[in-house]
């Protein structure tokens, strides 16, 4: 544990890790529930695209480029469903494959070296500075809206055409939610890559809705089981070298789902037998 806070990249991988996945339980409750799920993966798939022209051009920090793409993109595909007959999956199918698309077709233009692997599996090495400070501002905006909202975030939810009808600016959450979403997708796609992060998003949200039935518990459960999965999978990839961060942590996440879906089965066989 000790020789785990000697290495700067370490610690840098910590302190990112930690804070994007506190900020992926809480936006991907609400993601999940609004059936937006696979909007991270859309969003991932915009950012590589963007990482990929930043490297043609040689960008030194491909941050900056891919951060304000990748929001823009968030703030067009919230436009296209809310204003279009197209279905929000369908929309977001475009959208991902398109950009995946581009991004690969540019990496592959002859004379350009962009290491594909890091971009899309993710990489320890590439977490800086820079990440630290996006992290901790958005990690303090996400927790911010949910106490200051939180009653506002739950309505619309749930129901928002019940909450339009109250009053709430659902558009307005709407959209801030979506780019904060593509913020954290941008810094956590550094570390677990384009494939992975949206289970970030997903995973700890699934995983706490099969015990927790009240919405402030399935937050919490979610944090708690973002925090731990992220946490496993770093000490696991810094004691097996060879181990990559991003499918370990990935792989935490499958494991503590499946453990909770057995225990959620195994609960409701109890009660059924109990009823009987």
């Amino acid at each position: 544990m000790a020789d785990f806070f000697r290495y700067p990249f370490m610690v840098n991988a910590l302190i990112v890790g930690v804070l994007i996945a506190v900020c992926c339980a809480l936006l991907g409750v609400v993601l999940v529930l609004k059936r937006y799920s696979m909007i991270g993966d859309g969003l991932s798939h915009v950012g590589f695209g963007a990482l990929s022209i930043a490297a043609v051009l040689n960008i030194s920090s491909p941050l900056y480029l891919s951060l304000p793409v990748v929001v823009l993109a968030a703030f067009f595909l919230l436009r296209i469903t809310e204003n279009s007959k197209i279905n929000a999956d369908a929309a977001i199918a475009v959208i991902s494959s398109s950009a995946l698309a581009i991004g690969v077709f540019i990496a592959s233009i002859n004379g350009t070296n962009i290491n594909l692997q890091q971009y899309m599996f993710g990489s320890i090495l590439s977490v800086g500075k820079s990440d630290i400070i996006i992290s901790v501002i958005l990690a303090v905006f996400v927790i911010a809206m949910y106490f200051l909202f939180y009653n506002k975030i739950f309505a619309i939810t749930f129901d928002e055409n019940f909450a339009t009808a109250t009053g709430i600016r659902t558009g307005f959450y709407n959209t801030v939610i979506s780019l904060l979403t593509a913020v954290t997708i941008v810094v956590g796609m550094r570390m677990l890559g384009t494939l992975l992060i949206s289970a970030m998003i997903i995973f700890p949200a699934l995983t706490s809705m099969r015990l927790c039935k009240r919405f402030v518990t399935v937050i919490l459960t979610s944090v708690v089981v973002s925090v731990f999965c992220v946490l496993s999978g770093l000490f696991t990839s810094f004691t097996f070298t060879d181990v990559p961060v991003g499918a370990t942590i990935v792989i935490f996440n499958l494991a503590v789902f499946l453990i909770f879906l057995l225990i959620s089965a195994l609960h409701k066989l109890f009660t059924r037998k109990n009823k009987e």
